[in-house]
């Protein structure tokens, strides 16, 4: 090929523009991109005899205008339920995370369209910071509930924070257990406290399960994993949304002390099973790159059936 001036100019100006192009899709596409499936099948040895159970997981939803309004949650809703999957979980941070919006969308609207997500083993939430973040009273008091929580309620979704639930697949018992945030109470003057509180209580959590009984952990920022026991055949977190810009499979930014380690999909850690779904919405800033808006479909069976 022949270098001229004219060649030279057009790959100036197309390596001159590819930022641009690139920090225009991140902000104004791939936010709003429809919601792509990933799914997952893990087989951890601690599920044993118990069937295969099929989790629809919705993480980060991180509601306000324009780029998660009331009726494209109604489009996410109607996307989960269409896949059929026995339970729904859902991962916390319900409301907006970040101030690069044109309007909020208050508890009653983000909740509403929750109201009709289905599944033959119910539909159960835990909390993110974000839901504690924005309300300013439990801040204060130090307690809940929030109003993400009174919310998930009205809507007819049981909220577990610190607790576990005996649920019945074909004729054989799992438990489904929810941790509190694990970065609840934020520091400040104003609410009288010097470092960030956390509320989880994975021990006392665990404490509710018998032993060698099958289990599925919700905790919504997936630092906890490095303490979770063998026993918990999964472990289900959001919070990181994959780091909102992934490149390679790399994320330069994650809000985990672990950096990458826990940024983003399905990690095996000594036969120990964590799933970081890339989530939704957005926080800090409305940039999406490399991680699209995703609902995940989990699979969790036992080894016979791997």
């Amino acid at each position: 090929m022949r270098l001229t001036r004219r060649r030279v100019l057009a790959w100036t100006a197309g390596l001159l523009a590819a930022p641009a192009t690139l920090g225009a899709c991140a902000v104004g596409v791939e936010p709003l991109l429809l919601e792509r499936v990933v799914s997952y099948r893990v087989t951890p040895s601690t599920w044993g005899a118990t069937p295969t159970l099929r989790i629809a997981v919705l993480a980060d939803l991180h509601a306000c205008e324009p780029w998660m309004t009331e009726r494209r949650i109604e489009s996410i809703v109607a996307q989960c339920n269409a896949l059929g999957a026995d339970l729904v979980v859902l991962l916390g941070d319900y409301v907006a995370g970040h101030r690069f919006t044109t309007g909020q969308v208050p508890s009653p609207n983000w909740s509403r369209p929750l109201a009709r997500l289905v599944a033959p083993l119910g539909v159960y939430a835990i909390l993110g910071n974000h839901d504690w973040w924005a309300d300013e009273t439990a801040q204060r008091q130090g307690r809940g509930p929030v109003l993400g929580r009174l919310a998930l309620e009205a809507a007819g979704i049981r909220v577990l924070e610190n607790e576990a639930v005996r649920l019945s697949l074909n004729g054989s018992a799992f438990w489904l257990a929810g941790l509190a945030d694990q970065l609840a109470l934020l520091p400040g003057r104003q609410w009288g406290r010097t470092r960030m509180t956390r509320l989880d209580d994975l021990p006392g959590t665990l404490a509710q399960i018998p032993d060698g009984a099958p289990v599925v952990l919700l905790a919504h920022e997936p630092d906890i994993f490095p303490q979770v026991p063998p026993s918990v055949a999964l472990t289900l977190s959001g919070h990181t949304h994959g780091g909102q810009v992934r490149l390679l499979g790399y994320s330069p930014v994650v809000p985990s002390r672990f950096g990458n380690r826990y940024a983003y999909g399905h990690v095996v850690e000594e036969d120990r099973h964590l799933i970081v779904s890339g989530g939704l919405g957005c926080s800090i800033a409305p940039v999406r790159l490399g991680v699209p808006p995703e609902i995940n479909l989990v699979e969790v069976a036992g080894p016979a059936l791997a």
